[in-house]
Order: C-alpha cells, then structure tokens, then sequence
C-alpha cells in the first residue's frame, strides 16, 4: 500500500523528436547544454538516441531525492535556457513526451 511518502530517488524523462534537417545542430547544442547540466541532487543527466529512429532522443535526469527533484530550475543559467530555447525550436512540433518516476 502506497503511503505517500516518496523514500527512493526520482527519474524524469523528456523524449522528442528532432526535424531531421536539424540534427547536426541538435547534436552540437546537446553536447554543449549536457556540460553545462549541474545541481545539488542531481546524481546524473544523460542523453540516448533511439535504436530505431535516429532523431528520437530523450534526456533522463536522476535526481537524489524528490526536494531536489523540486528545487531544480535549469532555467537559472542564462546560456543554458538559451541552448533550451534553441533545442526547442529544434524539435518535431508536438513530439514532446515526460515522465516523472519516483523510486521505491
């Protein structure tokens, strides 16, 4: 039985496409915006490209608990909401996807 309280850490997850005469710039923003990823908490941030179709990707953040689940803002780093800005702009309209899972 589910008690409420989330004890494990948290997982979140943003899967998108990217326009494919995008690539190239997704592929040299990511790699810039993934040095600049940092926050108390955060355990890890990766980016994987799907087997399948080579303009899938989906970010995965691994957070140490849910507080620092909570408090993150990667909206803090100016050069980073930029980089996210680009790589919105990059991305299939609509193909945006999360998820938040909490561990047990």
């Amino acid at each position: 039985m589910f008690t409420g309280v989330i004890m494990g850490n948290v997982l979140f997850t943003i899967q998108y496409e990217i326009k494919p005469e995008s690539r190239n710039d997704y592929l040299v923003s990511i790699k810039e915006l993934k040095s600049l990823v940092a926050a108390d908490g955060l355990q890890s941030y990766g980016v994987f490209e799907d087997k399948t179709n080579k303009n899938r990707f989906t970010e995965v953040y691994l957070f140490s608990d849910k507080e620092s689940f909570d408090n993150y803002d990667d909206a803090s780093n100016e050069r980073l909401n930029i980089l996210l800005e680009k790589i919105e702009a990059l991305k299939v309209p609509k193909s945006t996807k999360t998820s938040t899972q909490f561990g047990i």
